[in-house]
């Protein structure tokens, strides 16, 4: 297996040898050695953007990409099962998740190796496993009591997300230094299941994370078309949808779907993450402090505005709008499950009237409620051809959320920061915490939150300031509040160095860029 400049310090297990092949690593050592410059030059770039913010400068649309905004181009065309997308579901590339996913109603099933994920070289390879079993259809799992899962005969579309820029894999080098994750996680799914999709119909389709400018699109479009010649595959093989989940690319859609146009069907309102980026990025502004998570719903302005500019760009340019996560997830309570399914179906009801052609959800559970609206609402496969003039300026997307700061507020923070950290730590990147269901990007919202309330000393509705000593009394009681409620669970657990996690990042001088970073290094 040895190939060349690539060192893997990981355990390679048997069955890990078919997927780490050597003309499979050589793929990714050709793909990492021509565009790992660029990736650098890209992620130095966004710290340079990010400086001048730090300065007072605001985002805004680009002057100098002005002609790509008003020119009349369209995207080059969506495959015949990516037509409809009116209901996808999402989650980790874990095998039993894999199969209920496929098999739950969905129209399409996002495998993710991001957000929801937690980088373990077991979690990286084993989900590369999974992902070639689902395509040919020979993925099985048995639970320990005995019950037997395996693939309906329809099922969801196969998409499949990898990491974003700034997250490496650290366990494979090329000529000493590591990968970057994403590329790494394309480039096994491509390299192993491209023709095999083709072949049964299909094609490799990717969702596209965290994006910052579309010259980070046009990074990914030359590794796609680099990518399919080297397997011998037409130019417009490949077809991605972007996340636009920061605020630099609500100011770039246009820009994002022409750098990808032979290779993009659509954009996606990645909510949460596009909170998180908010406020990260206006982070040093007293005018822009928010207020409790759980209050910045997507009725207000600046988000509301956000989807309805994803709708009117998208269907100019001939893509799928794809609207974005409900996180609610289903209790045993009926009474409890009718409120939850009241508010999906409120949020689902507000995107397929701002022109949404589809929608995410995280729980089987929920599809048949999303479906519902969506099939009231959208009786085509989409309804890209609805134009819309929105009218949607700078200000629009900058207009801060208003609302209360309060000590609830501040506990489910720390208290989700601390779960969300202990699950990831311990190999398992979504967690449902109080009947949501949490991921990176919902627990990036709590620990950037408390960061930035603590930094410009908000105060609380009654009256106390946010200072560093209250700060780290809520992390200490609500640790004990886990305390109390696992019992043996929680000496087991990584609960500890969670909490020690989210206190240093939460209180620190500066607000680190991603929770993931400095939390990878804890993990195997």
């Amino acid at each position: 297996m040895s190939v060349r400049g690539i060192e893997i310090a990981a355990p390679v297990a048997a069955a890990y040898k078919k997927i780490l092949t050597p003309e499979a690593l050589k793929f990714v050592a050709v793909l990492v050695r021509k565009h790992r410059a660029r990736r650098d030059w890209l992620l130095a770039y966004r710290r340079q953007r990010q400086a001048r913010i730090d300065k007072g400068k605001l985002p805004g649309f680009l002057p100098e990409t002005r002609n790509i905004r008003s020119g009349k181009w369209t995207i080059k065309g969506i495959p015949d099962d990516l037509q409809d997308r009116r209901v996808e579901i999402t989650g980790p590339v874990d095998r039993k998740m894999i199969i209920n996913a496929l098999n739950s109603g969905a129209k399409c099933f996002m495998a993710d190796f991001e957000d929801s994920l937690s980088p373990t070289w077991s979690n990286v390879i084993e989900g590369q496993i999974n992902l070639r079993d689902a395509v040919r259809r020979t993925i099985r799992f048995t639970n320990p009591d005995g019950k037997q899962y395996r693939l309906n005969k329809q099922t969801a579309t196969l998409i499949v997300r990898p990491r974003g820029w700034h997250l490496d894999e650290k366990h494979v080098l090329v000529d000493g230094r590591p990968v970057p994750g994403g590329l790494f996680d394309f480039a096994l799914y491509f390299f192993h299941n491209a023709k095999e999709l083709i072949r049964r119909g299909s094609g490799p389709y990717f969702y596209l994370p965290k994006m910052q400018s579309h010259l980070e699109a046009r990074l990914w479009n030359q590794i796609f078309v680099d990518a399919q010649k080297a397997l011998g595959l037409p130019t417009g093989t490949i077809k991605s949808t972007v996340l636009i989940e920061t605020i630099w690319a609500a100011f770039e859609m246009d820009e994002i779907l022409y750098e990808l146009r032979n290779h993009i069907v659509g954009l996606n309102c990645g909510r949460w993450d596009y909170i998180f980026s908010c406020v990260k990025t206006l982070k040093n502004r007293k005018d822009w402090v928010v207020p409790d998570r759980l209050a910045v719903t997507m009725d207000k302005h600046f988000l509301d505005s956000y989807s309805k500019l994803l709708c009117e760009t998208c269907h100019k340019r001939g893509a799928h709008a794809m609207g974005g996560m409900a996180a609610f997830i289903p209790t045993k309570d009926a009474a409890k499950n009718e409120q939850v399914f009241a508010k999906v179906r409120e949020d689902k009801l507000r995107e397929v009237r701002n022109g949404h052609d589809g929608t995410w959800v995280a729980h089987p559970g929920l599809v048949k409620v999303a479906m519902e609206v969506f099939d009231q609402h959208m009786p085509a496969p989409n309804q890209i051809d609805k134009k819309f003039d929105y009218k949607i300026k700078a200000a629009d997307l900058l207009r801060r959320p208003e609302g209360r700061i309060t000590e609830g507020g501040l506990r489910n923070n720390v208290n989700v920061g601390i779960g969300y950290l202990e699950a990831w730590l311990s190999g398992n990147g979504c967690v449902p915490l109080h009947d949501l269901m949490e991921d990176a990007a919902t627990a990036e919202i709590s620990r950037t939150q408390v960061w930035q309330w603590l930094a410009h000393g908000a105060s609380l509705d009654d009256g106390r300031k946010v200072t560093r000593e209250l700060v780290l009394q809520v992390i200490d009681e609500e640790l004990a509040v886990y305390r109390r409620q696992l019992g043996e669970r929680y000496y087991r657990g990584r609960f500890a160095e969670a909490a020690g996690v989210f206190a240093r990042m939460s209180t620190a001088s500066t607000c680190v860029d991603f929770l993931t970073l400095p939390a990878y290094g804890y993990l195997d």
